[in-house]
């Protein structure tokens, strides 16, 4: 898989019109950088409550097969992370209270990246505390919308169709025409078939 490329220039680039920009990445990365993406998914995620994450993961996946049915991977792709950023984030206040998992601040040259970059982990909270179980709770529903995402045949598909581009920046990942015109064509003959 290829590296998220955090060099791009974020605060002009639209994913939408640059779609072989994109690069998957590992996990969640780019998620809150990725325009107009953000933009669109970030309003309806919530994970306080199981309630409140139901709701999201069912507006986001919602969004996620929105996003295929028009062929759009890295809009789907996107509403993937933010289902996985879900579960991550409320497994993440599950076991650390206020969802503080390392002591310090993330280095400046790190911001926007996840992990530890040489900061000790806090310990974990225990399991039995009522806020603890609730999260735990949200992250449930997610880890099942994130598994609804990683299984669909339309998402694997597309992911599968992805390939490098030579011709631009060297790992940079592009979709292959005839696959897309296939996904249209199959969708236009299965939507004239179900009209009475």
């Amino acid at each position: 898989m290829h590296e998220f490329n955090y060099h791009l220039n974020f605060d002009t680039l639209n994913f939408r019109e640059h779609p072989g920009l994109y690069r998957v990445g590992r996990g969640e990365q780019g998620v809150l950088l990725v325009e107009p993406y953000k933009s669109e998914i970030l309003p309806h995620w919530r994970f306080a409550t199981p309630e409140l994450a139901r709701e999201s993961g069912d507006t986001i996946y919602a969004m996620f097969l929105d996003y295929l049915a028009q062929g759009d991977f890295v809009g789907a792709d996107m509403a993937r992370k933010f289902i996985q950023m879900g579960y991550t984030r409320s497994r993440r206040y599950a076991n650390h209270k206020g969802g503080k998992k390392y002591d310090g601040a993330v280095p400046d040259a790190k911001k926007g990246q996840s992990g530890a970059h040489g900061r000790e982990q806090l310990p974990q909270q225990s399991q039995q505390l009522e806020s603890a179980q609730i999260k735990a709770q949200s992250a449930q529903i997610f880890k099942q919308k994130w598994d609804e995402c990683r299984a669909n045949a339309d998402y694997k598909a597309l992911k599968n169709s992805l390939k490098p581009n030579t011709s631009t920046t060297p790992n940079t990942i592009t979709c292959r025409p005839r696959f897309f015109a296939s996904i249209r064509f199959y969708r236009l003959a299965i939507s004239c078939c179900m009209v009475s």
